[in-house]
C-alpha cells in the first residue's frame, strides 16, 4: 500500500489484483468503516459481493451514523459528524455510490450541489445570557502565552505526548479563549482529553482555522447521515450480492501468531442466540471495527431519564478477547475504562410540533427553522451554561418522513458532573421534557412557557458512556495498526484502529482506515489519497498566524522592541520577492 495525491491516481481503476475470485471477506460490525471497506472490495480489489459477508450485532445497519425514527420513542440523532472539501478518501467512496432519490447521479454530487446551493455559515457560534448572541466579530481572544503553547504543542513529535492530556499541555489563559471555546464544542474535546488527537486535530485542519467562528467550511446532508449515507451504501452493496447478518456476536476471533505471522482461523459467532464457529483459511480476510462510542446506548423519554447502567458492550469484549491474545492489538482498557466525570454522555433529540420555539431559534440563527436552508450549520455553544450545552438545527426536514410542522433540534453537554443552571440536576439525571427545560431557558424563552412548551414537545434523551473514549489520552501501541505486521488476513478499521496524521471522530478516518486495510491485503495497486497536507503549506500556516493573532500583521504582533526590529528586517529583506506576495496574500504585512 502508498500514499498518492492528484488527479492521476484519484480516477484511475486498479487491475484486478490475482487469485481474487477465490478469496472471501467477514466484516465484524456494520459501520461506515465496514461498508466502505466493502465497497473497496467491491470496486477496487474486485472481489464478487457473494464473498462478502457483514455480521452485525444489531438489527439494522450503521454503527455510529445516526438517525432514526423510532415507532415507540418518535426521532431520534445520538450526534453527527462535520464533513469538510479535504476528506479526501470519503469523497472517493461517494463518488461511486448511486443516490437514492436519483440513482443516474452520485451521493457525492447530490451532495456537492446541496451544499453549493445552501453553503454552511453560522451566524451564532456561541450565546450567553438566554440567547444573546457573544459578539466576538471571530476574534480568538489568544494571548501570546496560549499562541505559544500552541506552536510548541505542534511542534513536539508525537512520542513526547506519550499519555499527556491537553490540560498539561495548556494553562488556564488557553483554556479562557474563544478559540478553546470554539475548538472543545466543535470537536467535543474536553481539557483531559489526549495532547495526541489535540496536536493532529490543529495540524489536520490548520486550513480551517480562520472559519472557525463561522464554520463556513463544514458540509452537511440533506436528511441525517442514516438516510444520506449508510443507506445508499447497504443499497450498492446488497444490489451486488453482499450478505448482510443482523442479531449476531461475535465474541472472538481466534488468531495463530506463531512464525512471526498473525493468522486468523476461526470466528466464534452467536448468530440468534445460538452459538457457532465459522472456520477460516488464510483465503479468508476478517475486517474488524474494534471498539464502538455508542456501544451500550440507553434511551429515555420525555417522563424517564436514559439508564445509565449497561454491560461490557460486545465490541469492547470483543477486543478484550483479540488483545488477549497478541499485544500488538492494543489497549482496550485504556480507552473504555477510567472514563472521567466530567464527560460528554448524554444528548437529546427533541422533536416540536408548534411554532412557539421557532421564532426564539430565529433570533439566534437569523434563520427560518422551516426554510430548507441550514439553520445553524453545527452547533451554536452556550457559554455560560454549567453543562456547557450546545444545540444544533439542521435542515428541515432532517427525516425524510419527518411532517412539515415538526421542527427536531438535537442538544448535547459537555459536563455531566455539574448541575444544570434552570434545572438543578446533572444531564444525565434529567428525563427528556427536563433537559428541553434547560434548552428553552439558555435561548431565551419566557419562563411562565417553558413548562408547557418542553411537555408539547417529545425529547429523547440518550446515554452513551462511551461517546468520548475516541479522545481518552493514549500512546503508541494503544490502538492497533490497521494491519499488524506480520498479519495476513486480519485488519484493525474504524476510529480505534492507528493510521498516520489524520483524525478521529471523522467519516475520513472511518473510512480511510477501511481503504488502507483493502488495499493491503488485497494487494490493490492504487494510491490511498494522502491526508491534505496543509500542515505543510506555508500559506496555511501563515494564514492561521494571522487568525490566531485576532487577525492582526506582523508588526501588530505584541512583540518586545528587539523582535519588532528582527520581523522588520525580515519584511525589509523580501521586499520585491515572491515571500513578500506570500506574506501579503496572508495579510501578514
Amino acid at each position: 500500500m502508498y500514499y498518492s495525491n492528484g488527479n492521476y491516481e484519484a480516477f484511475a481503476k486498479p487491475k484486478k489484483p490475482a487469485g481474487v475470485d477465490n478469496k472471501s471477506a467477514y466484516l465484524i460490525g456494520s459501520g461506515l468503516a465496514s461498508l466502505a471497506a466493502a465497497v473497496f472490495m467491491v470496486r477496487d480489489a474486485q472481489v464478487p459481493g457473494k464473498n462478502i459477508h457483514v455480521l452485525e450485532e444489531l438489527s439494522l445497519p450503521g454503527g455510529s451514523m445516526d438517525g432514526i425514527y423510532d415507532t415507540n420513542r418518535g426521532y431520534i440523532v445520538r450526534g453527527g459528524r462535520e464533513m469538510e472539501s479535504h476528506f479526501e478518501t470519503l469523497w472517493d467512496l461517494f463518488r461511486s455510490i448511486p443516490s437514492l432519490e436519483n440513482p443516474d447521479i452520485s451521493v457525492l454530487d447530490e451532495f456537492y450541489w446541496l451544499n453549493k446551493d445552501d453553503p454552511s455559515f453560522s451566524h451564532a457560534r456561541a450565546i450567553e445570557k438566554r440567547g444573546q448572541r457573544i459578539p466576538t466579530d471571530g476574534k480568538f481572544t489568544l494571548s501570546r502565552k496560549a499562541i505559544e503553547e500552541i506552536t510548541k504543542l505542534v511542534m513536539t513529535p508525537e512520542d513526547q505526548l506519550a499519555d499527556m492530556k491537553i490540560n498539561d499541555v495548556f494553562t488556564d489563559e488557553f483554556f479562557k479563549s474563544n478559540f478553546w471555546l470554539d475548538w472543545s464544542t466543535m470537536f467535543a474535546f474536553e481539557p483531559w482529553a489526549s495532547a495526541i488527537e489535540m496536536r493532529r486535530y490543529l495540524m489536520r485542519f490548520v486550513h480551517h482555522v480562520a472559519t472557525l467562528p463561522n464554520m463556513s467550511s463544514l458540509k452537511f446532508t440533506k436528511y441525517n447521515q442514516y438516510e444520506s449515507l449508510i443507506k445508499p451504501l447497504v443499497k450498492y452493496l446488497e444490489d451486488r450480492g453482499v450478505s448482510f447478518q443482523f442479531d449476531t456476536t461475535v465474541n472472538n476471533i481466534v488468531v495463530d501468531s506463531s512464525n512471526g505471522q498473525k493468522v486468523a482461523t476461526s470466528l466464534d459467532i452467536v448468530e440468534k442466540g445460538e452459538p457457532k464457529t465459522i472456520e477460516l483459511s488464510e483465503e479468508d480476510y476478517v475486517f474488524v471495527t474494534n471498539g464502538s462510542i455508542t456501544e451500550s446506548t440507553t434511551y429515555g423519554s420525555n417522563d424517564e431519564p436514559a439508564p445509565k447502567e449497561h454491560p461490557v458492550g460486545a465490541s469492547w469484549q470483543l477486543w478484550e478477547n483479540l488483545a488477549k491474545q497478541d499485544p500488538a492489538f492494543g489497549h482496550p482498557k485504556k480507552f473504555y475504562q477510567n472514563i472521567p466525570p466530567a464527560n460528554w454522555v448524554i444528548s437529546a433529540t427533541t422533536t416540536f410540533t408548534d411554532n412557539r420555539v421557532e421564532p426564539y431559534i430565529q433570533r439566534i440563527t437569523k434563520k427560518a427553522p422551516h426554510s430548507g436552508q441550514l439553520i445553524t450549520s453545527g452547533p451554536v455553544s452556550i457559554r455560560d451554561s454549567n453543562w456547557l450545552m450546545g444545540f444544533t438545527v439542521s435542515r428541515q426536514p432532517h427525516f425524510a418522513q419527518q411532517k412539515p410542522d415538526e421542527l427536531v433540534v438535537w442538544t448535547y453537554g459537555l459536563f455531566s458532573d455539574l448541575p444544570g443552571n434552570y434545572i438543578k440536576k446533572k444531564i444525565a439525571d434529567c428525563t427528556g421534557i427536563e433537559i428541553c427545560e434547560e434548552f428553552l431557558y439558555h435561548i431565551g424563552v419566557p419562563e411562565d412557557q417553558i413548562e408547557s412548551i418542553a411537555k408539547d414537545a417529545n425529547t429523547v434523551p440518550v446515554h452513551m458512556p462511551y461517546i468520548t473514549t475516541y479522545f481518552m489520552p493514549r500512546r503508541a501501541g494503544d490502538r492497533p495498526l490497521v494491519v499488524p505486521e506480520g498479519s495476513k488476513n486480519l485488519a484493525f478499521i474504524g476510529n480505534f484502529s492507528e493510521t498516520k496524521r489524520d483524525t478521529v471522530f471523522t467519516t475520513e478516518y472511518s473510512v480511510r482506515t477501511a481503504m488502507e486495510a483493502v488495499y493491503q491485503l488485497f494487494n490493490v495497486d492504487r494510491g490511498v489519497p494522502e491526508v491534505y497536507a496543509s500542515s505543510f503549506d506555508v500559506r496555511s500556516i501563515l494564514s492561521s498566524i494571522y487568525y490566531l493573532n485576532d487577525e492582526k500583521s506582523l508588526m501588530e504582533l505584541p512583540l518586545t522592541a528587539p523582535e519588532k526590529m528582527v520581523v522588520q528586517k525580515l519584511i525589509d529583506h523580501v521586499r520585491g520577492t515572491y515571500l513578500e506576495e506570500i506574506l501579503k496574500d496572508q495579510k501578514l504585512i
